[in-house]
């Protein structure tokens, strides 16, 4: 039986608290599906917090409550004052009083922290600087969908080692024994406190964490992983980047390089084409139509990265269940 208060960081979650949650979002999804949802947080207000935009985690946050009988309210950057006119303690004591769990998407850790430290209502993570914990759980329930199982399959991320997304993944893949590797240039190779965490939880579940920068690692790879090279906010670093991370693109070459049937991850959004505005702004700036993973591969029977996508409400439902009820 398993409950949880509220969602901070992969650093708080077990085995068990996880594969409870990933089973859950199964069931859940299903009953979606089948129409038989049932309003589990009726009569609950949510405040969602977002510092940062997005579309996933808004999306699904946003569904998340209605379909479980909650009521969302979004307070952007310009609609709440903490840091500005009040401060965190502050804000998070009044939110905790009017609603009944509040979700934050930011840059500070510290923020999220401080919301759950004092708000006395659960408190969800919906992307911070260091991790991006139900992220990871929609990545999990969306490997559990195809092959069937967790334990035993080995993931590669491919690109910036150190960011929030490698870091919920690593963390919460090895915990439930799934094998991580990281491919990445040393310079972006995940810190010394996340790799002595990551070799405990792969110590305790006998799963396997290895660094490296060799492309001929992967022909043990189940599932290739990666992200956008450069994160929001840091726009000024797509120089650097690219020179460090263009031979981390992950294309059918590198695919290939696995040597089986292994399936594509990506959080999104993905530059994969010149369909936005940013993407034409990088073609004319670095002669670049693709960054982080080729068209071809993003867009080809091995890419799920719309069932993961989707995945991130019901995964988010089981999170927000989980906070109330054991399950």
């Amino acid at each position: 039986m398993v409950t949880i208060n509220g969602l901070i960081s992969d650093t708080q979650l077990t085995e068990s608290s996880i594969l409870a949650i990933v089973e859950l979002a199964f069931k859940l999804k299903a009953q979606k599906k089948a129409g038989k949802g049932r309003p589990l947080l009726a009569g609950k207000n949510i405040a969602l917090l977002f510092e940062k935009t997005s579309t996933r985690t808004r999306a699904a946050f946003t569904v998340a409550a209605n379909d479980l009988g909650a009521h969302p309210e979004y307070l952007g950057q310009s609609d709440i004052q903490f840091g500005k006119k009040e401060s965190l303690e502050d804000t998070a004591k009044v939110l905790g009083r009017m609603f009944d769990g509040i979700e934050y998407r930011g840059s500070n850790h510290a923020v999220v922290e401080g919301l759950a430290k004092h708000a006395g209502v659960p408190v969800w993570n919906g992307l911070t600087d260091k991790w991006h914990p139900t992220q990871m759980f929609a990545d999990l329930l969306t490997m559990k969908e195809h092959f069937g199982y967790l334990k035993g399959l080995t993931v590669c991320f491919v690109g910036d080692g150190r960011n929030n997304v490698a870091n919920s993944l690593t963390i919460g893949c090895l915990k439930v024994g799934i094998n991580v590797m990281i491919l990445a240039p040393k310079k972006l190779q995940p810190d010394v406190e996340l790799t002595e965490l990551a070799q405990q939880c792969a110590k305790k579940s006998g799963a396997s964490y290895f660094i490296t920068e060799e492309q001929s690692a992967l022909n043990t790879v189940d599932v290739v992983y990666t992200d956008v090279w450069v994160s929001m906010g840091e726009e000024s670093l797509y120089e650097e980047r690219i020179t460090l991370l263009h031979k981390y693109q992950v294309n059918q070459t590198l695919m290939d390089k696995t040597g089986k049937n292994s399936i594509f991850l990506h959080c999104l959004p993905a530059f994969h084409d010149l369909e936005t505005t940013v993407a034409q702004k990088i073609q004319r700036q670095y002669g670049l139509s693709e960054l982080e993973v080729s068209d071809e591969v993003f867009r080809s029977e091995a890419s799920l990265v719309y069932d993961q996508a989707e995945n991130r409400l019901h995964t988010i439902k089981a999170i927000m269940v989980a906070s109330y009820y054991t399950i």
